[in-house]
């Protein structure tokens, strides 16, 4: 059955969720600041900023109106980036339609308060965090867009809100959609997966070939791991599709906007420069802020994050930083993640 869908913001990633939605019957409403821009997906079909030479489908609408974005709408998907979604969230609330299911896209944390973004959007909606929906996973706007075959996860704590999410998305000609009840896991792994598709950017940038991104992929994966359980997630959510699938997906794509900018910092550009010249968020840049605060106070080792940390904002060279993570004291890789677990479950069984 059609239903109205409200999606906000009208980014790259917004937009290509949009045409999933639209070509699966559904009428979809997208809120921009900018109505130069509403103007242009409603004339011209086109949001040529975010995904050139795409033509969007009669299905989608556009408006910088929020009451009339959210007016009817059965379902909202919030696409804001991290740094913007609190100011989002407390503009639509407003305006939300009390009944309507809420789902958000967005792979970060709020950088201020190190909260995930469901929380977040529980605090200012008003809304159980129990029925708030995640939808993550391995998956480039620029190739969504195209209807390439794509698989994600959407996640809740509440199955019935996970499930309707589903019906949303799900369609059997290029669109998978599979539900896991791990909130806290699925967005974790779709934040910290920038971090290290920064490193793969880095990496590739000076030149260090497949070995060194292979490596990379799968310390990162066990860093990621380690911050998730120690806040409360399920380390299988980080073997499917929303921690290695987004993680291998994010950091060998050059559709990937944190690869790019990692390898442009590679070439010696500035970060402030590297920002201005992507001219869209790199969710990574902030996202390593708040995973190096978090690693602390949580007492978890993530070696490439500090290293990351270090180049981004205390003038680390990324070569140095390389050599910091190859020097580091010799150990045992099954031993290790052992003597983690062992710890771990010690701890829980207290």
């Amino acid at each position: 059955m059609s239903k109205k869908i409200a999606v906000i913001v009208a980014g790259s990633w917004g937009t290509a969720l949009s045409r999933v939605l639209a070509d699966n019957g559904h009428r979809v409403m997208l809120w921009t600041r900018k109505q130069a821009q509403a103007d242009e997906i409603n004339r011209e079909r086109s949001n040529d900023k975010f995904l050139p030479g795409v033509k969007l489908p009669e299905g989608i609408s556009a408006t910088s109106d929020m009451a009339e974005a959210m007016a009817g709408a059965e379902a909202v998907l919030f696409v804001a980036p991290s740094s913007a979604m609190r100011e989002v969230a407390r503009q639509a609330a407003k305006v939300l339609q009390k009944d309507a299911l809420v789902i958000h896209a967005t792979k970060g944390y709020e950088s201020d308060s190190l909260k995930r973004m469901s929380v977040v959007l529980s605090e200012e909606l008003g809304r159980p965090e129990s029925s708030i929906v995640v939808l993550s996973g391995p998956s480039h706007a620029e190739e969504v867009v195209q209807q390439h075959p794509t698989t994600i996860v959407v996640a809740a704590k509440d199955v019935s809100c996970a499930e309707a999410a589903q019906d949303l998305f799900m369609n059997h000609s290029y669109f998978r959609v599979y539900t896991n009840p791990d909130m806290v896991g699925v967005e974790t792994a779709g934040a910290i997966k920038n971090i290290i598709a920064l490193g793969a950017g880095l990496s590739d940038g000076l030149g260090f070939g497949d070995n060194a991104k292979a490596a990379l992929i799968t310390r990162g994966l066990a860093e990621i791991a380690r911050l998730g359980d120690a806040i409360g997630a399920n380390p299988l959510t980080f073997a499917g599709l929303a921690g290695v699938g987004d993680l291998i997906g994010t950091c060998t794509s050059q559709h990937s906007r944190n690869w790019r900018a990692g390898s442009m910092l590679a070439q010696g550009i500035p970060l402030p420069e590297v920002l201005e010249r992507m001219g869209m968020v790199v969710e990574g840049v902030r996202t390593t802020k708040a995973a190096y605060v978090l690693a602390r106070q949580h007492g978890v080792e993530m070696p490439i994050t500090d290293q990351l940390y270090a180049v981004l904002f205390e003038g680390l060279s990324p070569d140095k930083a390389v050599g910091a993570l190859m020097g580091r004291v010799r150990t045992h890789e099954i031993e290790e993640v052992a003597t983690e677990l062992t710890s771990k479950r010690a701890n829980r069984s207290i």
